[in-house]
């Protein structure tokens, strides 16, 4: 996980994409709205996240609810804090 982790991180809208879920769960829809790219492209990057088990995802009837998976952004935490200490 870690390493597509990095890689999923080093994308400018990935990180814009994770500091907004920081805030609450987004619908793919909110998520797109505060882009200027098409929704397939958002949803690519959406997919990458979830790849690398960065962001979750519930679906709510017709609704896909994206938020971070907290416990994946712990341990990269650890890995930074292991590799400058």
């Amino acid at each position: 996980m870690t390493n597509n982790a990095w890689g999923a991180l080093s994308d400018e809208t990935r990180r814009k994409v994770v500091e907004l879920l920081k805030s609450r769960p987004h619908t793919a829809g909110e998520i797109a709205d505060q882009f200027s790219l098409s929704p397939a492209t958002v949803s690519h990057h959406l997919s990458v996240l979830k790849g690398c088990a960065l962001v979750k995802c519930e679906r709510r009837a017709q609704t896909l609810i994206y938020s971070l998976n907290l416990p994946a952004f712990r341990a990269l935490q650890k890995e930074l804090t292991r590799l400058f200490n």
